[in-house]
């Protein structure tokens, strides 16, 4: 990160800002004491007893899934990618709409009542594969969202224009305190509520944000600037030459698409959390414009940014190679967002804006937090120890969970070099656990056959989807394959084993499970 840079060009962020920020915060603390109250058992703790209705459910879906990391890496594939990183919004809406009106997945799920997809593995196959599932599962989301204080602290420096290394940290260790406590204290019951508020707060300032950037920079200008920079890559996702390409596209289609919203935990937690099946189906159908939105949005700002960065001399300088190129660094265009808005946007509104987007912040680490302590202990400690654990002991041991999650996040985000764009960073290390479980809950929920022993190598296929993460693919010279690439690759590799083993191992009659 270029201090040098972040002094000489300034914020506009100022005292009120800061006042605004703060206020907020705080009463974020204050809906976690207050949810409190209203946490009984573990259905309360992890999925708010169930209660949820189609706008409220919206609201929290939208709420959680826009947060401060999704905006970050939406705009840094809008700077790196131009117009063509729309392709990943549109996909992503257009799938959600499409599992709205099927309910595929996610429908059979809120049926079998189940509250995380790991016991969705001991229902369908095994004690054994719950556990390994669930284990599998917390490893991954918890690494995924390894760079969430990374992204945050980047966009505080850039926002703000505090440059201390150590003000930066202080601040970011400050709002995870305050994450850790409402979660620890409220559970799913206060993460609907910030998020319903978050959702209501950021939509009206994004909007706003977004008719700013267009009158400073003007239409025409942004155009032309991306075809300067990128030529017909900024706008084709399908060219060979630019940063996407076909096999990147059908990535994004499983997934941006499908993963997304109907394989990965915590957007399934709202499914299991609705009131009913036919709530699922429009929480989805309405939710396709949010999942579009959250992805266009911020990639329209990253774009914007790129052309306000590009036009000045001295950000030019620092963001863009010598040929006209963004820059390699991910950290740099990690940084070129917040950058742009902290000129742009007037004193009271950077604040308001800069509220909202923490809040994100807070509410996606909060959903994450809660989603991942809790498979840890209700998919394995829990089934491991034979169901002995009471409803005090679970809700101890997940909010212990939560408070060493959240330590390692600190850790790993300070340690842990980029090394590509956080977006693809973080499809490569979900998709340890993804591309194993797509398998299990396409097979497990539509093909009577399934075996258990079918079940354990697909997950087990699914971990080698690590080589994607670029020290690993440098460390086994798979420089030459994309993270596009693998991520297929270990999928077709989890269902071809599914389907192998179920076939050559059956289980002994259908359903059942072992001892």
């Amino acid at each position: 990160m270029s201090s040098d840079l972040l002094n000489s060009i300034g914020s506009n962020f100022g005292a009120i800002d800061w006042a605004i920020v703060g206020l907020y915060m705080l009463g974020t603390v204050a809906i976690g004491l207050y949810a409190n109250r209203y946490i009984r058992n573990m259905s309360d703790y992890i999925v708010a007893g169930r209660s949820l209705k189609p706008y409220l459910a919206v609201a929290t879906m939208i709420g959680s899934e826009l947060g401060l990391v999704t905006v970050m890496y939406s705009a840094q594939k809008g700077f790196t990618g131009g117009f063509a990183a729309f392709h990943i919004g549109l996909i992503a809406g257009i799938v959600t709409l499409i599992i709205g009106l099927t309910g595929f997945i996610v429908v059979p799920l809120r049926e079998l009542g189940v509250m995380t997809i790991p016991e969705f593995y001991e229902k369908r196959f095994s004690r054994g594969v719950r556990i390994f599932g669930g284990l599998l599962l917390a490893l991954s989301g918890i690494l995924n969202m390894g760079l969430f204080l990374k992204a945050g602290a980047i966009f505080v420096a850039g926002l703000t224009g505090v440059t201390n290394p150590t003000s930066v940290g202080l601040i970011m260790t400050v709002m995870l305190l305050l994450v850790l406590c409402y979660t620890i204290l409220g559970g799913m019951v206060s993460v609907v509520i910030t998020d319903y508020i978050q959702f209501i707060v950021l939509s009206v300032g994004v909007i706003v944000t977004c008719g700013i950037a267009v009158n400073t920079l003007g239409w025409s200008s942004i155009v032309d600037t991306v075809a300067a920079i990128h030529g017909e890559p900024g706008f084709n996702p399908l060219h060979e030459g630019g940063g996407f390409g076909p096999s990147y596209v059908v990535w994004m289609i499983f997934t941006a698409g499908i993963v997304s919203c109907a394989v990965w935990q915590t957007a399934v937690m709202r499914a299991c959390a609705a009131e009913s099946t036919a709530v699922v189906k429009k929480l989805y159908a309405w939710s396709a414009i949010g999942f579009l939105v959250r992805f266009m949005v911020p990639q329209f700002l990253g774009i914007c940014a790129l052309v306000y960065l590009y036009q000045d001399d001295v950000t030019r300088s620092v963001f863009f190679s010598a040929g006209g190129a963004p820059t390699g660094n991910a950290d740099l265009t990690l940084l070129a967002m917040p950058v742009f808005l902290s000129q742009i946007l007037p004193a009271g509104l950077i604040g308001l804006i800069g509220a909202g987007l923490l809040a994100a912040f807070m509410s996606t680490h909060d959903s994450y937090l809660l989603c991942w302590s809790s498979v840890l202990t209700h998919d394995v400690v829990a089934p491991a120890t034979g169901d002995t654990l009471s409803t005090r002991a679970r809700l101890t041991l997940s909010r212990i969970f939560i408070f060493v999650i959240g330590a390692f996040l600190l850790v790993w985000g300070l340690w842990y070099e980029l090394g590509q764009d956080l977006w693809d960073y973080m499809l490569v290390s979900g998709a340890i656990y993804f591309t194993g479980a797509f398998a299990l809950l396409l097979t497990g929920l539509y093909w009577k056959r399934a075996s258990t022993a079918g079940a354990y190598l697909a997950l087990a296929a699914g971990a080698a989807a690590v080589a994607g993460l670029t020290p690993v693919k440098r460390a086994l010279g798979l420089d030459a394959f994309t993270g596009a690439h693998i991520g297929l690759g270990v999928t077709v590799l989890a269902l071809v084993l599914m389907v192998l083993g179920s076939l050559l191992f059956p289980d002994r009659s259908p359903g059942e499970k072992e001892a």
